[in-house]
């Protein structure tokens, strides 16, 4: 018989990313299975390299209660100006020459007095001095690198996680709510809020879902007779399936890996003798 943990995805801030890369960081609509089981895989304390095809096997699924509101981050790094310590110099003398005429005529102190312009930032072009054999900055001046990073704002998902091994589920569902490792919700800068693990229950994750009430809003709106979107793992070749990258085979840095499931996108009509929730928000 198939059970069904269910996990509450709520948080101020969440971000989902599909294709980022540094100056692009985009967020998908809803949670990725990728970015749940790795939640689950550092909530059990599991290593990058761990194998983790128990928590691959488990049956996905997501249901939009709330779907939040998309919030683009125009953030810029670096650019600015910082006072020279002791170790810029040691370490690259091309600071040393930048800043040797003005250290000689000034008065009092040396060191944190004495700024170069355009030197604080992201270092560029990083490769060894023939001088000193030092990794340095093969660019003196350091320009502003500006990134683009889009978050859901207020938004609350239900996640369940289906298998027939209900010790596996008990086991994840605990360490969910003593992890031990810290959690966040697609990035460093989500970490997510109140109960995560909100039980187990028999069934699939269709029948779970639909058995289970909205998560309460985070705006505290009446949500009663809606239809949320969900949308659940399917086996190949169902009809209405697409196909979705985001099934983990390794998390190992050095050979990360994903791999085609399918998912069928559906509307969750809420039975009546829905149950409620008894949550910390």
């Amino acid at each position: 018989m198939s059970h069904v943990l269910l996990v509450r995805l709520a948080a101020p801030l969440q971000s989902w990313g599909v294709v980022s890369r540094f100056s692009q960081r985009d967020t998908h609509t809803r949670p990725t299975k990728s970015a749940v089981v790795g939640l689950c895989a550092a909530a059990l304390g599991r290593d990058r390299t761990d194998p983790i095809d128990d928590l691959a096997e488990l049956v996905y699924g997501v249901r939009a209660d709330h779907p939040g509101t998309p919030v683009r981050d125009y953030h810029t790094v670096g650019a600015g100006r910082y006072p020279i310590r002791p170790r810029d110099i040691i370490t690259d003398h091309r600071r040393a020459a930048a800043v040797a005429k003005s250290m000689e005529a000034a008065d009092g102190p040396g060191f944190g007095h004495h700024e170069l312009a355009g030197w604080y930032g992201a270092p560029k072009k990083i490769a060894a001095d023939p001088v000193s054999g030092t990794l340095v900055s093969g660019e003196l001046s350091r320009r502003a690198m500006i990134t683009e990073r889009w978050y859901l704002s207020d938004a609350a998902f239900l996640v369940g996680l289906q298998h027939e091994d209900k010790g596996l589920l008990e086991q994840i569902g605990h360490a969910l709510e003593h992890p031990k490792q810290l959690l966040w919700l697609g990035r460093k800068s989500c970490p997510p809020s109140g109960t995560l693990a909100a039980g187990i229950e028999p069934g699939t994750v269709s029948e779970v879902f639909a058995s289970k009430r909205l998560l309460p809003s985070p705006d505290g709106f009446d949500t009663s007779g809606r239809r949320p979107w969900a949308w659940l793992q399917a086996a190949p070749g169902i009809r209405g399936a697409a196909p979705v990258n985001d099934q983990p085979v390794t998390f190992d840095p050095a050979r990360r890996t994903h791999a085609t499931r399918w998912e069928t996108r559906t509307r969750v009509t809420i039975s009546p003798n829905a149950t409620d929730w008894d949550l910390i928000p």
